[in-house]
């Protein structure tokens, strides 16, 4: 069987962009004592928006951007449920129950994203892809739980913590539906410019209002490294994850975002001599398998 090469070349820069995204949550994780979820969010999404104005306003393209009021807003309705409250509800729920429980419980949105794409635009239901979307989550849930037993002694059993990291994959999976509608029309790089500078702006009046009320701000080194997670995650990351939603739609593209923590096993083991176990190695089997059901089930 011989893939469309939309098709391959969608799949090989979701795994990009999973690869990226597994590097720069372990970032942020180093910091969490050092600056909010607010703070951490704010930065990554105002660097963000630096870049893709440099890369915007780059003479290189032979016709101004061209975007529609349609496009337009759901390519704001996707940033500000998605990248601003999905990700700023999963790091406070991380922040209650630990990435133990937070990690795992979230990254089912690529489920809720193809139950969503389905209702909303019309993305059809293959009894194989859904099997394979299930299997994958399954394996992807057992290698974040193993990773995350290695960094906390102890996770805190919460139900606002379970609730907000349920809302986030809820807020992933809309936002992910809302963008591959906002991006039909749109160069991917006018897509990313428009939500990156919609969540520029949202995070100015928050972060202002936080610090007015007593919020403390990361030190420089502490910035210095969340700009660098930043620059790898949501920088580089939701460019990419743009593209790719363009290319293979949100529900496939969802999938292959969240196979982050199968890109971080093997540099833990060989990398960082950690050790590894049955459920890490059985989860690594099972998300392959299940991301090669979804990709073949075209």
């Amino acid at each position: 069987m011989q893939l469309p090469p939309d098709m391959l070349l969608g799949v090989g820069i979701g795994f990009l962009t999973a690869l990226l995204w597994g590097i720069s949550t372990n970032v942020y994780k180093s910091q969490s004592e050092s600056a909010t979820p607010l703070a951490i969010s704010a930065i990554k999404m105002w660097l963000s928006f630096m870049f893709m104005l440099v890369i915007v306003l780059l003479p290189f393209r032979e016709v101004p951007p061209q975007i529609s009021l349609h496009s337009l807003l759901f390519l704001i309705s996707s940033v500000t449920i998605g990248l601003v409250i999905g990700d700023l509800v999963y790091l406070m729920g991380q922040e209650r129950i630990g990435v133990s429980y937070a990690f795992p419980i979230a990254n089912i949105y690529p489920i809720t994203t193809y139950i969503i794409a389905i209702f909303i635009v019309g993305e059809e239901l293959i009894p194989l892809r859904f099997i394979g979307v299930v299997v994958a989550i399954v394996g992807i849930g057992l290698i974040s739980y193993e990773q995350a037993e290695h960094d906390e002694e102890d996770g805190v059993k919460d139900f606002i913590g379970i609730g907000l990291a349920l809302s986030a994959a809820i807020c992933w999976s809309i936002g992910s539906v809302f963008l591959q509608i906002g991006v039909t029309d749109v160069d991917p790089i006018d897509a990313n410019f428009i939500r990156m500078a919609f969540g520029a702006v949202i995070f100015l009046p928050a972060m202002v209002g936080a610090k007015h009320r007593g919020m403390h701000l990361p030190s420089a080194k502490s910035t210095k490294v969340i700009l660098a997670g930043g620059f790898l995650g949501m920088t580089l990351g939701s460019l990419f994850y743009t593209y790719s939603v363009n290319l293979i739609g949100a529900a496939v593209a969802s999938l292959l975002g969240s196979t982050a923590p199968l890109f971080a096993l093997p540099i833990s083991i060989f990398f960082l001599k950690e050790s590894y176990s049955f459920r890490s190695i059985s989860g690594a089997i099972l998300t392959v398998f299940g991301v090669i059901l979804v990709i073949v089930a075209v």
